[in-house]
């Protein structure tokens, strides 16, 4: 993949290639509408196809916040048309990547040294680049290791880059306001944790320990006199990527080893942590054809506050949602109703969430759950559809559920789509939630 010289890093520079953005679509609609003039029934694919390649490119260029919104939401693939999610997903590891001088600048920024003086040996070319930096391979006294290295610009324009992409968050995915407003709100703040490396390799060296007991998980050690907040430096982990891996055609046991350990490491860090690795896209895990799991990036974590946890939890018990006082009342807790709600937003929008607990809670439902269900992810799919038809949903004026929800939900989603591509059958029922064992 060519390489990119430079970053836009002011302000102006970076609209500036928004608005040029923006033409690209607008002359991609004007396109279809005179084609739609010859032909009545002409669907939008083409159009879609269109703009998710126009925005790509240029949130690639930008990289940062804009390109990392574009990630998350081609994991949440219910919010999209396929065109887009298709295109974002190549923002998990494979955006365009940083020229060599660049990257050397960066090390001078903050080491006041090349990598070649701090590495005994530091492959220029970038072996993955994503939404935030790119992984270079160096190796160190005998170690092979993973290094780390921001793109410039990227801390600093997070907040103008994310009001920038909510105008055409909402034009182009008919997002309701509200809930655009609140999504940014809350990703302004985790995107801000997530350029800063020192947080990440102190998150990095807590969640390892706490979770060295569950078993298949192979953790990287990091090295802090060879980091810095734009840099860091780990060991390097074989294994591959979710779909090369499954190009390998591994047996079932192997995939449900893999799902089982990938849906302990969760739920140990929900109910027992209280926090949680907030970004279970594929580019974050290593599959080895043992069933083993690497887990490679700690940037993004979610903590999750006791009142939330014990009203959103109490939903997975049929016992509660059988409660009607009890479940209005965590309704309310949680944001999903408002007290200035009519009687007919009240019903609606009740009605609506309960389905979606029975829905979206199944897994837990009976001690196993076979993931591989198509059918189940079709009727997920198909409910979010629904959802997006309603008018009141996309006319309200309030957001609608606590923004905890936002990394939460997209956890058990990233989480459930992750098992849905293994097609592993889970275990998924279990009280203790594998604390560890007391020696």
């Amino acid at each position: 993949m060519k390489s990119q010289q430079s970053i836009p890093t002011s302000k102006v520079a970076r609209a500036t290639q928004f608005v040029k953005t923006g033409v690209k679509i607008g002359g991609n609609y004007l396109k279809h509408n005179v084609k739609k003039l010859v032909n009545p029934d002409l669907s939008r694919d083409e159009l879609h196809e269109d703009n998710a390649v126009d925005i790509y490119e240029s949130l690639s260029q930008l990289k940062g916040s804009a390109l990392k919104v574009a990630q998350m939401l081609s994991m949440d693939r219910n919010l999209l048309p396929k065109q887009y999610s298709e295109r974002f997903q190549l923002s998990q590891y494979s955006a365009p990547p940083l020229s060599a001088p660049l990257v050397t600048k960066t090390f001078q920024k903050f080491f006041g040294k090349s990598p070649s003086q701090m590495y005994d040996t530091f492959e220029m070319e970038a072996t993955a680049a994503a939404s935030i930096g790119q992984v270079h391979q160096a190796t160190k006294d005998g170690k092979h290791l993973a290094v780390k290295v921001q793109y410039p610009g990227v801390a600093d324009s997070i907040s103008s880059d994310l009001k920038m992409v909510k105008p055409m968050a909402k034009t182009l995915f008919g997002l309701n306001e509200k809930d655009v407003d609140r999504y940014t709100a809350e990703v302004e703040l985790r995107l801000l944790e997530e350029t800063d490396y020192e947080l990440e390799l102190r998150r990095g060296n807590e969640i390892t320990q706490a979770c060295a007991h569950i078993d298949g998980l192979i953790f990287p050690s990091y090295y802090p006199e060879l980091s810095s907040r734009r840099i860091l430096t780990m060991d390097w982990l074989e294994g591959k990527h979710m779909s090369e891996f499954l190009a390998t055609n591994p047996s079932q046991a192997v995939r449900d080893r893999i799902g089982q350990t990938l849906w302990d490491f969760y739920n140990f860090q929900i109910h027992t942590l209280k926090q949680v690795h907030a970004d279970p896209h594929p580019g974050n895990f290593l599959l080895r054809p043992d069933g083993t799991t690497g887990v490679i990036d700690f940037g993004c974590i979610k903590d999750i506050p006791e009142f939330y946890y014990e009203n959103y939890f109490a939903l997975i018990n049929p016992d509660t949602v059988a409660d009607q006082e009890k479940t209005q009342t965590i309704f309310y807790n949680l944001e999903f109703l408002y007290p200035t709600d009519s009687n007919h937003e009240k019903e609606l929008f009740s009605g609506l969430f309960i389905q979606m607990i029975h829905l979206l809670g199944r897994p837990f439902k009976d001690e196993t759950f076979d993931f591989g269900d198509d059918a189940y992810f079709e009727e997920v799919y198909a409910f979010a559809d629904k959802l997006q038809r309603i008018e009141e949903i996309r006319n309200s004026k309030v957001a609608r559920g606590s923004q905890h929800g936002l990394y939460v939900n997209r956890t058990y989603f990233g989480l459930y789509s992750i098992l849905n591509e293994l097609k592993a059958n889970v275990t998924t029922n279990r009280p203790d939630w594998l604390r560890p064992k007391r020696s």
